[in-house]
């Protein structure tokens, strides 16, 4: 294989090699196959188009037709002509598909599904990133700046997925990058031969007049120093970008969305853990629900949003689900039998114009549901999705729903539950903390059955365990998360539900979390209003003749259904943990401190009867506009717009400080330096146009070559002889003659340059001067000068 095949066959796999650090974003991974086909496509047309030879931009050109050709007859096959050739059509169908794939991104979690929309964005990516290296590297046989594109595709996917196998995905992209670059100095040795130059000083700069000499470094070198480099970037930039979790682009705002049409599709849903943190850290609990209903008590009407069960060992999530249109009735509740105890409550409920929410809050278990707009019917969780853009924003709907009363002795007698349900609902990860199970194991040791375990797992949390309720602690991540949260004891609502639902599954019992709101508060025109504050989430354990079953492990929060009492006691026993009925209070239910109770006409005759008074340690973390995370993200965004721009601002500074003239009156000392600075300068700039320099010219013969590689007129070549001529004045001659106008010389030979050399010269010495590799160069001459001084120092010491 010829060095140019070499190099095209590294850079296609470079460029596999960081796509794959997107494979914990998408499940399953079956794109990446049809990505490695398409780019080993690529990369053929492109060595075919240099082997006739075409010219370099009709070689790209070249490729990226047969890109889009390729992306034609994978995704839009049937609006192509023949099949193969794009039209119109097959833009419109690029254009759908890839703002399906963008409101997709939005609203699946992590693992999202390969859907048409999310595969056209990864396929056509990685073809984009594969064009761009294979262009830099192998047509244009600039392997360092391919790094770039590289180091953008390694960061977005860094940035977005989670675990600790981020450091696994780096060495991919890093091995493939550093595989291209040694693959390029290969090439570049076999064509020129290796450089030889003085061996006084091994790794010195190259020999610039007025300083001491030694060998030039090869491109090879230069090019690993740069690879260094950008590697080092690319473990820092995943580092200052804001953390995203749950959803692969919104990780708590926007809830979950499908997609299908009327007859059906998939749902996912991002985890709520963080924003249901935030509502219950606002400043102010403000008003998300209002409703009426004609249930005489209702402790037991909590809002249900969604259920998550899928639990992956760090948090639980929702599942991956067929939705369907809503029916009318919708279908009995998995599990309930007939000689349960139920009774039928309807409720008008209103969500507030600002109350924007992907998935429809409502009783549980609901039996029938009356809302307009584009909503589709999840059956297993029982909950109302939202599609093409529909929320709960200002929505007015009504649902029958069911209370459910089972007595204790049906959850005891409660026989055993599907094996497929049984199956699903009692997975736990193998990085699951051993504290858990055994935990779990130690507080149900002597119970007869699963009702008896669980109410001894909601008892011991949510009362002889110590355990404090704090919503300011750190939710947390990681397999860790909950044995930590079971040693610390303080957390809120979401560390209670997954700790007892965790257990819950390592005992046998299916289990599964509920995140919603709490009932809320009765107003006085005999209103329910529920708040930011009574968000909530509670787990639901599965019972064969009753079907899903909420318990409440949190304390302060919420009500503990009769029937998970210990004992069964009178709930009317337990005042303190009932929630207040329409006539109790108009207060805000407070979490975590406590308020005044205040009657209707009080609260009417004073409004701050009642309100919360936050505790001393606590306050808003999240409420109001988001001024880190807006300044976060700016500033990662600037600092992504810097880095390409780094070599062209060194370079401007680097310049204007090089042709600054002396002061007036300075020493012979400070004039004589000055004339060197400009004449590196003149050196640096002819290097920039593909003038490199030789440590054995002397300035007239530099100057020379100068003028004839860069293909100077008369005028600027006349004014490179003219500083080099005022070099060797200060080089040799004994009493030097002073030199003006030096710098607007090289400004001269600068504009000459530019004018004769190609436009991809100009460029390249625009954006990434080969000049800048100095700066490698002068860090390596520091770190020599500091370890030689280390071992100076080391040696007098001993």
């Amino acid at each position: 294989m010829s060095g140019r095949g070499r190099l095209a066959c590294c850079a296609a796999l470079a460029t596999l090699a960081a796509s794959c650090a997107l494979l914990p974003l998408v499940d399953p991974a079956t794109w990446l196959l049809q990505a490695a086909l398409l780019v080993a496509l690529q990369s053929g047309v492109g060595a075919a188009a240099r082997r006739v030879p075409l010219a370099r931009p009709v070689t790209v050109l070249v490729q990226a037709l047969v890109t889009l050709l390729l992306l034609t007859l994978m995704f839009a096959r049937q609006d192509a002509l023949g099949g193969v050739l794009p039209s119109p059509a097959v833009f419109e169908r690029f254009a759908d598909l890839l703002t399906a794939g963008t409101q997709d991104v939005s609203r699946f979690a992590i693992p999202a599904p390969v859907t048409d929309g999310i595969r056209l964005m990864l396929v056509g990516g990685v073809l984009v990133i594969g064009l761009l290296v294979d262009a830099l590297a192998v047509t244009y046989r600039s392997a360092a700046p391919a790094g770039l594109p590289l180091l953008a595709l390694y960061s977005v996917a860094a940035g977005l997925s989670q675990g600790g196998a981020r450091w696994l995905w780096f060495l991919c992209a890093a091995g493939g990058y550093l595989l291209l670059l040694l693959a390029e100095g290969r090439e570049r040795l076999s064509q020129w031969g290796r450089l030889f130059a003085d061996r006084s000083r091994p790794g010195s700069a190259p020999h610039e007049p007025g300083s001491v000499g030694g060998p030039a470094v090869a491109p090879v070198r230069t090019g690993r120093r740069i690879g260094a480099l950008a590697l080092g970037i690319s473990l820092v930039v995943p580092a200052v970008l804001p953390s995203l979790s749950g959803g692969l682009l919104d990780a708590a705002r926007n809830g979950g969305a499908g997609k299908g049409g009327d007859g059906g599709g998939t749902i996912s849903a991002v985890n709520p853990l963080v924003a249901l943190q935030d509502s219950l850290n606002q400043p102010e609990d403000r008003t998300a629900l209002t409703y009426r209903t004609n249930a005489k008590e209702t402790q037991e009407l909590y809002m249900r949003i969604v259920a998550l069960d899928k639990f992956d060992g760090s948090a639980w999530k929702p599942s991956e689900r067929r939705i369907t249109s809503v029916p009318s009735p919708l279908p009995s509740p998995r599990g309930l039998a007939p000689d349960v105890r139920t009774q039928k409550v309807r409720s008008k409920i209103k969500a507030a114009d600002w109350y924007a929410q992907d998935w429809l809050p409502m009783p549980y278990p609901a039996d029938r549901v009356q809302v307009g707009g584009k909503w589709r019917f999840e059956p297993e969780g029982r909950t109302l999705v939202g599609y093409q853009g529909q929320t709960t924003r200002g929505a007015s709907y009504e649902v029958e729903s069911l209370v459910v009363e089972p007595t204790a002795d049906q959850l005891r007698q409660a026989p055993e539950p599907p094996a497929a349900l049984r199956r699903e609902y009692t997975k736990v990860p193998d990085s699951l903390p051993s504290v858990v199970p055994e935990t779990a194991q130690r507080l149900t040791r002597g119970a007869a059955n699963d009702y008896e375990r669980a109410v001894r797992l909601q008892d011991w949390f949510a009362r002889k365990g110590g355990f404090r309720y704090d919503t300011q602690v750190q939710a947390g991540s990681g397999t860790a998360a909950i044995a930590n949260f079971l040693e610390q004891k303080e957390g809120f609502c979401i560390h209670f539900s997954f700790a007892m639902a965790s257990m819950a599954r390592t005992l046998g019992i299916p289990a599964r979390v509920a995140v919603g709101f709490t009932p809320g508060t009765a107003q006085g025109d005999g209103s329910m209003a529920v708040g930011l504050q009574d968000a909530h989430a509670w787990p639901e354990l599965y019972f064969e003749g009753v079907g899903w079953t909420r318990f409440e492990p949190t304390p302060t929060r919420g009500t503990t259904p009769d029937y998970a009492l210990p004992d069964s006691p009178d709930p009317d026993d337990n005042p303190e943990e009932q929630l207040p009925d329409r006539g109790q209070s108009a207060s805000p239910t407070p979490s975590p401190s406590q308020s005044e109770q205040c009657t209707p006409e009080e609260k009417r005759a004073n409004p701050d009867c009642g309100a919360v008074v936050p505790p001393a340690d606590s306050g808003p973390r999240d409420g109001g506009f988001p001024t880190g995370t807006v300044a976060a993200v700016a500033g990662a965004v600037l600092l992504g717009l810097l880095l390409p721009a780094l070599p062209l601002l060194w370079r401007i500074r680097r310049r204007a400080r090089r042709l600054r003239p002396p002061p007036a009156g300075a020493p012979p000392e400070a004039v004589a330096a000055s004339v060197l600075s400009v004449w590196r300068e003149l050196l640096d700039t002819g290097w920039d146009y593909g003038v490199m320099p030789e440590d054995s010219a002397t300035p007239r013969t530099a100057a020379a070559r100068i003028a004839r590689v860069g293909e100077l007129g008369p005028e600027e070549a006349e004014a490179a002889h003219r500083v080099a001529l005022a070099v060797e004045q200060v080089l040799y001659a004994p009493r030097p003659r002073p030199a003006t106008g030096l710098a607007d010389e090289v400004r001269r030979v600068r504009e000459g340059l530019r004018a004769a050399a190609p436009r991809r010269i100009r460029f390249r010495a625009l954006v990434l001067p080969p000049s800048t590799a100095r700066v490698v160069w002068g860090a390596s001459a520091v770190r020599r000068r500091w370890t030689g001084s280390l071992r100076t120092h080391l040696r007098f010491a001993k």
